[in-house]
């Protein structure tokens, strides 16, 4: 029976592991645990129900990202969210929908249904699918539309809605364009496995396969006999909870986003608000009741593994903790006093703002005469320190991977030509491939949309046409090594500090070229990798080849259109909205990630990186983190060779450890912290102790967090956020710790602060 699908389900054949020879199996034993090694070909992929819930969660979750983008605390919901929630409505849908078959003008005697049979797993696959386009690939909001925040809402200037459409499509399917033509490479061969998508093969097995447990009686320790709650019940009491709970910290009572007890007790001590301010301080002593500080910039610490927390937490405290307060109180590094301690603002040599719009002139360029006027661009002590470690983890990346896994990324890929073919590619060949002329037209299209977009609209995006052939060609040249990494060790290096380097060195003082140049290099590597990804999980999950297409492309497309809309919408009906100096301080539309990205802009594009990490800036030494960055592994590597026996050695993951405040700014301490604890609290002590409860609740348990705050957000702006009713107590100040962003130096003159 049909349904809908370009090719229709095969009744007569469900392919199992018994015929499966012992050379057949995966050479990788993490997926040999994990991936089923059968397919069952008569299950139907293009259903009405994976169509309505695929096309609907993609609108949901680009709407509800693309809204918390601009929020104080931008929580991203992921697919996990939906591969929860979707479940029940599936299987309701299964059970409610007509099963009555019909024939369709233009089929012939092809039949088809509402309702072809129960809910399956490949159904909602491709529903994830369009869900990870929804929430694009985990980074919240497509790239491209940052480009528009800063354009319209910090430089005041105008782009056409026509060119910003064309903007984030094009950047998005770009990197589309990429992944087709190196799917052969690392997505067949058995040796890219792709260890992150089996943390999704494993959430869906356990949904699909484990909860017939569920509802079933079991004894417990004292012999009682009790029932457990099914996933579906869980998540509904969950999620009415998380709903009716994010109402005080996101509205009554929002002193609750950030329990700063320090600031309480020294009221004017700027030194001690400085140390207990959760927001923009160290964050000691600060904790947190709402869940949007908890998940935001990390995402849920319940999906993250306990090793890589502790990772971070290792190379957080050694910053945040260690560094700073040496580089801060100890030794004043780069008259850090006049600055405040944490800050993703520019500041003048006198810690006054950077009037950033007086250095632009009409035709959206610097303007030399008042940058000499004002002087050189300053940044805060935390500032300069994360991208001199930024530096530090490209580096080191690098030089890592190709210590520690270059033996075996250059084997396995080796392998990948002269191996046979394991399970999973021989089941894939029962579908029919993606013909190559499909990506080529894709590419050739979208390169050519963005080529008349750079010529005929240059003045809206600054980019020369060149200048999208240069990135094309960087990112055609860092994709494949960078994916292969990605296959086999799960770390993927970032071009986006090289590319805003290159291109600020070459052409200076064009802000939006710059970060144009950045989206299409940097980011179209990106999305590739994401792409991949999502078709290595179809290939372990058996999605035939043609749908994953057809349901990526289809998805961007409407995701992308979904946020240019949302971010359209917000920035012309939100008075004053991502400017904090203005807004009141409790507002929730302070846009920290924008923020950071416009401040990048200036560096890079409009100052340029000459002017500031060059000679003619304050900050030429922090290009030296770059030799730190390729040394320090070697000296690992060099460590585990002399002591082989000592196991601890190669756990040293200098990238991790470097990039662990990647996020800061604009995550802050309490961010970071709240989200440790927690992770460790579910992660460690609740799987150690309570194995069976995590199995079955924690992923439902985050995702249920997640979607009951995102809906009583969206609720409370359409209900009393869109006429600016705000309450004004003691309760509504986010933090009560005024004095956390006033410089220490003796002389320096702010407003709102003490003068020493």
């Amino acid at each position: 029976m049909g349904t809908l699908e370009p090719e229709a389900p095969d009744t007569s054949k469900a392919t199992t592991d018994n015929s499966i020879d012992d050379d057949e199996l995966s050479p990788i034993e993490e997926v040999r645990l994990t991936v089923t090694n059968s397919d069952d070909r008569s299950l139907p992929v293009w259903t009405f129900r994976m169509w309505f819930l695929g096309v609907l969660s993609c609108v949901t979750l680009s709407f509800l990202n693309q809204f918390f983008s601009y929020r104080t605390e931008p929580l991203i919901i992921t697919q996990i969210t939906v591969q929860v929630a979707t479940l029940p409505i599936g299987r309701f849908m299964a059970t409610v929908l007509p099963s009555r078959r019909f024939h369709i003008t233009g089929f012939g005697n092809r039949e088809f249904s509402l309702n072809p049979g129960p809910f399956n797993m490949k159904e909602h696959v491709l529903i994830s699918i369009f869900a990870n386009a929804g929430s694009a690939f985990g980074f919240g909001s497509p790239y491209a539309v940052g480009i528009i925040n800063i354009i319209k809402a910090f430089y005041e200037k105008n782009i056409s809605f026509f060119a910003a459409w064309v903007l984030v499509i094009t950047t998005q399917v770009l990197g589309y364009g990429w992944a087709g033509l190196l799917r052969k490479y690392v997505v067949e061969p058995a040796h890219m496995w792709w260890p992150s998508t089996l943390v999704q093969i494993s959430l869906f097995r356990a949904l699909h396969e484990k909860e017939n447990e569920d509802g079933k009686e079991y004894v417990d320790n004292n012999n009682a006999k009790a029932r457990r709650l099914s996933r579906s019940k869980f998540f509904v009491i969950a999620l009415v909870c998380s709903f009716s709970w994010y109402l005080f910290p996101g509205y009554l009572f929002q002193t609750l986003q950030s329990i700063s007890w320090v600031c309480w007790a020294f009221p004017k001590s700027v030194t001690a608000q400085q140390i207990g301010s959760g927001l923009n301080g160290l964050g000691v002593g600060a904790v947190t009741l709402d869940w949007t500080v908890v998940a935001s910039f990390l995402f849920s610490p319940l999906i993250c593994p306990f090793f890589a927390i502790v990772n971070v937490f290792f190379g957080y405290a050694l910053v945040l903790y260690v560094m700073m307060p040496i580089c801060y109180w100890g030794f004043n590094v780069y008259n850090a006093k006049n600055f405040p301690i944490f800050s993703a603002d520019l500041f003048t040599a006198e810690g006054q703002d950077y009037n950033i719009s007086a250095i632009v002139n009409s035709k959206f360029e610097i303007d030399m005469g008042q940058y000499e006027k004002q002087g050189k661009v300053n940044l805060s002590m935390f500032f300069a320190v994360t991208y001199g470690l930024s530096f530090a983890a490209i580096a080191s990346t690098l030089v890592h991977v190709a210590l520690f896994h270059g033996r075996e990324i250059y084997e396995r890929y080796r392998a990948s030509y002269k191996g046979k073919m394991d399970i999973h590619t021989r089941l894939m060949r029962n579908y029919k491939d993606i013909p190559s002329w499909w990506f080529h037209i894709l590419l050739m299209v979208t390169l050519g949309v963005s080529l008349a977009l750079c010529i005929f609209l240059k003045k809206e995006v600054q980019m020369p046409w060149w200048g999208l052939v240069f990135a094309a060609g960087l990112a055609f040249m860092f994709t494949l090594p960078i994916s292969i990494i990605t296959a086999t060790t799960n770390q993927t290096p970032g071009l986006n500090i090289i590319s805003e380097y290159i291109m600020g060195a070459i052409l200076p003082g064009k802000p939006i070229a710059n970060v144009c140049f950045k989206t299409y290099g940097y980011m179209s590597v990106s999305q590739a990798v994401s792409f991949l990804s999502d078709f290595k999980l179809g290939h372990y999950m058996k999605i035939p080849p043609r749908s994953m297409f057809l349901v990526q492309f289809v998805g961007t497309t409407i995701a992308g259109t979904v946020n240019l809309l949302v971010a359209w919408w917000l920035l012309t009906s939100i008075e004053n909205i991502c400017h904090k100096d203005i807004l009141p301080p409790n507002s929730p539309w302070k846009c920290p990630n924008d923020r950071v990205f416009f401040d990048a802009s200036v560096i890079w594009g409009l100052v340029g990186p000459k002017r500031i990490f060059g000679p003619l800036g304050n900050y030429s030494a922090v290009n030296w983190f770059f030799l730190g960055g390729l040394v320090g592994p070697v000296l690992v590597w060099l460590l585990h060779k002399a002591f082989p026996k000592q196991t601890w050695i190669p756990l040293i993951n200098l990238p991790v450890l470097l990039g662990a405040t990647a996020y800061m700014p604009p995550a802050t301490a309490l961010n970071y912290n709240a989200w440790m604890f927690v992770g460790t609290i579910f992660n460690f002590f609740v799987f150690r102790y309570r194995k069976d409860w995590w199995r079955r609740y924690n992923y439902v348990l985050s995702a249920a967090m997640d979607a009951g705050v995102a809906f009583m957000a969206v609720l409370l702006y359409f209900s009393v956020g869109i006429e600016n009713k705000s309450l004004h107590w003691w309760g509504s100040d986010p933090e009560h710790c005024p004095l956390a962003t006033c410089p220490t130096a003796k002389g320096i003159v702010v407003d709102g602060c003490p003068t020493f």
